[in-house]
């Protein structure tokens, strides 16, 4: 006689069915003002499946005890004395793993960010606005960064129209909860690098740092560090009689900006580069990630604060521009 291995039937006669299980890669959001109820939206809108939201002190012991984790979103506006460990936690953990990171950091905080940068799968956003934040959520959600080189910029390009309805859904969601009648503290973390005062601001000289353009300085006439911060002026007034946003150039003008700056050996934090490039910080940040990993700048740590490192020509791009310089002078020439 066969054995019934069937489960007994519940008193209304038919089983309930099994939920299907969720699939989704998983979401842990790192914040101080976030509950889960209202991110849980953004969530759902980015495909993605919260695990949970933890505050940055709890940060550490969650993702210890979490087991998988595809995706984390970790809000830093501000600094506080725990930040530097849970960067280098976080991204350890990305290396280790494959995470995809979004860190969203603030004007106090981008330094040390950037400095702890180690994982091709982090994306770090500077007082991103809500098409920038679900950017990077939809992007990491496909397990790879954002690129801004100049070649993969386009089709980076394609790919993003490919995914506007997605990208424009969620950053309605976002929109929506930041704009509720009783609303939480906004996903915006204050006035953007970009709306500061776009001239240049560098740090206090120092001594210089890297091998002198002796070669590239006999090949061609001198050139001054006012003569190619006239030309980064000139560039930046035609926003006064054309529409500003038909010349972005961010590369070009943070490459000019370290030239004038290694003219005059002062050293160059990433702060003070996102201003130079009068591009949206998050854009510019992704920037000079694509110039350092091209190999024409290079990361420097500030001898007397390891949490912040300096961004300076390498030396061929110095020899190159330099070189650009004399064979345009007569074109620049008054």
């Amino acid at each position: 006689m066969m054995e019934d291995f069937s489960y007994p039937m519940p008193a209304g006669g038919t089983a309930e069915p099994i939920a299907p299980r969720d699939t989704r890669a998983g979401l842990l959001v790192v914040a101080d003002w976030i509950d889960a109820d209202e991110i849980a939206p953004v969530a759902d809108a980015a495909g993605l499946r919260l695990l949970d939201v933890t505050g940055l002190e709890e940060a550490s012991a969650r993702l210890d005890r979490q087991s998988q984790c595809d995706t984390l979103l970790l809000f830093c506006p501000a600094a506080t004395p725990l930040l530097e460990r849970l960067l280098v936690q976080v991204e350890t953990q990305a290396i280790q793993t494959g995470m995809a990171v979004i860190l969203v950091a603030g004007w106090d905080t981008v330094e040390l960010a950037f400095a702890c940068l180690r994982s091709p799968y982090t994306q770090l956003l500077c007082e991103p606005d809500r098409t920038e934040l679900a950017a990077a959520l939809v992007a990491a959600g496909e397990r790879r960064p954002l690129s801004g080189s100049v070649h993969e910029a386009g089709r980076e390009s394609i790919r993003l129209e490919q995914l506007s309805e997605e990208v424009g859904r969620l950053a309605r969601t976002i929109d929506a909860l930041t704009q509720r009648a009783h609303a939480s503290p906004s996903f915006d973390l204050g006035p953007r690098i970009s709306d500061r005062p776009s001239d240049y601001i560098g740090m206090p000289a120092l001594a210089p740092i890297g091998t002198p353009l002796q070669n590239a300085e006999k090949a061609v006439p001198s050139i001054t560090a006012q003569q190619v911060r006239d030309l980064l002026r000139a560039r930046r007034i035609r926003a006064d009689f054309l529409p500003g946003d038909l010349f972005a150039d961010p590369a070009w003008d943070m490459l000019l900006d370290l030239l004038a700056a290694r003219l005059e050996q002062e050293r160059v934090s990433v702060s003070s580069l996102c201003i130079a490039a009068a591009v949206p910080p998050t854009t510019a940040l992704r920037w000079i990630r694509t110039l350092t990993d091209k190999g024409l700048v290079k990361r420097h740590a500030d001898p007397h604060d390891g949490r912040r490192v300096f961004i300076a020509l390498a030396q061929d791009t110095a020899d190159a521009l330099l070189r650009w310089f004399g064979a345009s002078r007569r074109f620049l020439s008054t």
